[in-house]
């Protein structure tokens, strides 16, 4: 199992190119069920989670095709084979059980595992449920497997999410295109990663109206057809790096990155005291103030703070002047950074949902384990700014949601390598 050892280095200064959003492309991807014609999705992020999709739609009867080392895949569901996604593939991503609503509005019917918990919650799939129900799918639970049914196809309807959840949004937008008659989703999700999804939707022959606000507008049609489609860039990949140089006291232009995506999180750097300027080509991000300014983070849904960039604050909130408190509203357990971050000298208190941290001078480098994906890049960009050597175990995680790090990293002067098991 590698790990990831970094040795802190003083400023950082260069350029990174954003990749793909990981998001967006896992809500892309089972799109291509929809249809019998070629889906073709440009600037995809080379992830694991992209190959655990991949071989999820190549176990129904998709053809999927890497091109250019992976920044593209052509994906071609001309015949769907099989309707049952494993256990084995689903309890590896979340996102796998995104091909339920797609085979029921094609196929009519799909056996799809519950993804179960994972570290950072349970995250129930109750909505996505609620949502298909409400099309009239038939909904049987039955030995961890959610067997469902659409033998008179799906029809339109009006329907309310409990919560603005990104997963049933997509989940319930991709069944309702192929749906007869108008479906309306209120409380959907407004990330950019829906309206991403939309476009590409859209593309295909979709009619949808309302991406970006809170309730979308479905009128299904009878079949949709083929597109080429560009993955927006990761807001998360690029929050996260936009802390690379604030931590470091360096700068750094982010190269396709946009404002416009993280609005909220630029907001709170500015008055921590972080300068964020557009570039021809993206952004540019350096420290304004000697000292980072501690500032209270509460994580919301979109367009509100990202609970998938609160560890990596944390990190940057751990060496700020004065006491700054960080509230996590979205998932549960999703403070086990905390203690990993206390062995580098950190000072935080967690109460709940709640986390106080207290600003020290200097961390210092120590052993460390990751305990989930965004948890693993908070504690490599605490040890960019930390004395000495500092050693991130379990590094699988990050091969889950960033794209060689090591290298975007060492090219503006991180001491970052792989270090193999």
């Amino acid at each position: 199992m590698d790990s990831i050892l970094v040795k802190g280095n003083g400023p950082l200064r260069g350029r990174i190119p954003i990749a793909g959003a990981k998001n967006a492309c896992l809500g892309l991807m089972p799109a291509t069920l929809l249809s019998e014609e070629p889906l073709t999705l440009t600037n995809v992020p080379r992830l694991s989670d992209i190959a655990t999709m991949s071989r999820l739609l190549e176990s129904l009867g998709t053809e999927v095709a890497a091109l250019d080392e992976g920044r593209v895949i052509v994906t071609s569901s001309h015949e769907i084979s099989n309707d049952r996604a494993d256990y084995d593939i689903v309890r590896k991503m979340r996102a796998s059980f995104h091909v339920l609503g797609p085979l029921l509005a094609r196929h009519g019917h799909a056996v799809v595992s519950l993804p179960g918990g994972c570290a950072i919650g349970a995250r129930p799939v109750n909505f996505h449920l609620e949502g298909l129900a409400a099309l009239g799918a038939q909904m049987d639970l039955k030995d961890g497997y959610v067997h469902a049914s659409a033998p008179g196809g799906l029809k339109g309807a009006r329907h309310r999410l409990p919560f603005a959840s990104v997963g049933a949004t997509e989940n319930i937008l991709m069944a309702a295109t192929l749906a007869r008659g108008t479906t309306v989703l209120e409380n959907a999700a407004r990330e950019p990663e829906i309206v991403d999804l939309v476009k590409c939707l859209r593309a295909m022959g979709a009619h949808i109206e309302g991406e970006g606000t809170d309730t979308l507008t479905v009128e299904g049609v009878d079949r949709l057809h083929g597109t080429t489609h560009r993955v927006v860039a990761d807001r998360i990949e690029m929050g996260t790096y936009m802390l690379a140089p604030v931590i470091t006291h360096g700068e750094v232009e982010l190269v396709g990155g946009s404002i416009e995506l993280l609005g909220s999180f630029v907001e709170k750097l500015h008055e921590a005291g972080v300068e964020v300027t557009p570039t021809n080509e993206g952004i540019r991000v350096r420290r304004a103030a000697e000292r980072i300014r501690a500032v209270d983070v509460r994580t919301e849904v979109f367009p509100g703070f990202p609970t998938d960039l609160q560890a990596q604050m944390m990190a940057l909130m751990c060496t700020a002047e004065g006491a700054s408190t960080l509230e996590e509203t979205i998932f549960e357990n999703r403070f086990m950074h905390a203690p990993e971050l206390i062995r580098m000298g950190a000072r935080i208190d967690v109460h709940g949902n709640t986390a106080t941290v207290t600003g020290v001078e200097r961390l210092k480098g120590a052993p460390v384990m990751a305990t989930d994906l965004r948890a693993s890049v908070s504690l490599i960009l605490a040890a960019l700014a930390a004395e000495g050597e500092t050693l991130v175990s379990r590094v699988y995680h990050l091969d889950r949601g960033y794209e060689r790090v090591e290298e975007k990293l060492g090219a503006c002067g991180a001491l970052i390598e792989r270090v193999a098991a």
